[in-house]
């Protein structure tokens, strides 16, 4: 079958390509997924783009963190104040949020495990899709792209590296939380301070329970930037190699295998 617009009348398609963005299936490592979700639950659901699930997630571990002083706690324990670790902790919040922590968590690996074998069932069954879409306000198409380029926009700023790629919905939820994590940690601020010498007050002003949210968001959209931006290519390649052949080989056109010769 020869279809080339994803429009449900194959069982199983690889990639679907729209205005908001390349959305494709490959294989992935259910451990380091599930890893994704132990360091932020939701973003394991953004890297296999089911984004309710990640959204709901992501906003639920920032409103029940935030509650229950987690990273308060954490940041107390790393300087060895562990009394002061287990006082600012919220029980009531607390008890609310590891059962759906260790849900994230398993249930990124259960449906890395699933998603794994539908892909290898599509890649068989191999139907065509549509690579060009274009709407009255946005163009989007498949092409080759560098992931070094992704990886470095989203190190300057969280998001850069999707909209390089144009997975317009994961950058501008990344952009959208980056852009609160700042502002509220008064990491720019503090970073201003330093520079200016003032080393006590650039310390003073920052709020770290949205300073540690930092580092896990840029972690994350540098790597699901390049990720999809290397997979991206690969479907790419895959796609105009099987073009060429079906419209420029010769239906006679065999490649022969030769002879294993013993020495």
């Amino acid at each position: 079958m020869d279809n080339h617009t994803t429009d449900n009348t194959a069982r199983r398609y690889k990639a679907h390509v729209s205005i908001l963005g390349t959305t494709q299936m490959h294989l992935r490592s259910p451990s380091i997924i599930a890893w994704w979700s132990a360091a932020y639950p939701g973003f394991r659901h953004l890297l296999l783009s089911k984004y309710l699930r990640g959204f709901v997630l992501f906003i639920w571990e920032v409103f029940i963190n935030l509650n229950a002083n987690v990273n308060l706690a954490i940041i107390y324990s790393f300087q060895g104040k562990f009394d002061m670790a287990t006082n600012v902790l919220d029980s009531r919040w607390l008890l609310a949020y590891l059962p759906v922590y260790f849900f994230a968590i398993w249930d990124s690996h259960r449906t890395t495990v699933d998603m794994n074998k539908v892909y290898m069932l599509a890649e068989r069954e191999d139907h065509r899709f549509n690579l060009f879409s274009i709407g009255s306000m946005e163009i989007n198409y498949l092409d080759k792209r560098n992931p070094i380029m992704a990886a470095i926009w989203s190190a300057l700023v969280p998001g850069l590296g999707q909209l390089y790629i144009h997975r317009l919905i994961t950058a501008l939820f990344v952009l959208s939380w980056a852009v609160i994590f700042l502002y509220l940690s008064h990491l720019l601020e503090a970073v201003i301070l330093l520079f200016l010498g003032d080393f006590s007050q650039s310390t003073a002003v920052l709020r770290e329970e949205f300073l540690l949210m930092l580092p896990s968001i840029y972690g994350f959209s540098i790597y699901d930037a390049y990720v999809n931006t290397v997979e991206n290519n690969k479907l790419f390649e895959k796609e105009q190699r099987q073009f060429l052949k079906d419209n420029y080989q010769d239906p006679n056109f065999q490649i022969l295998k030769g002879e294993k010769v013993n020495d």
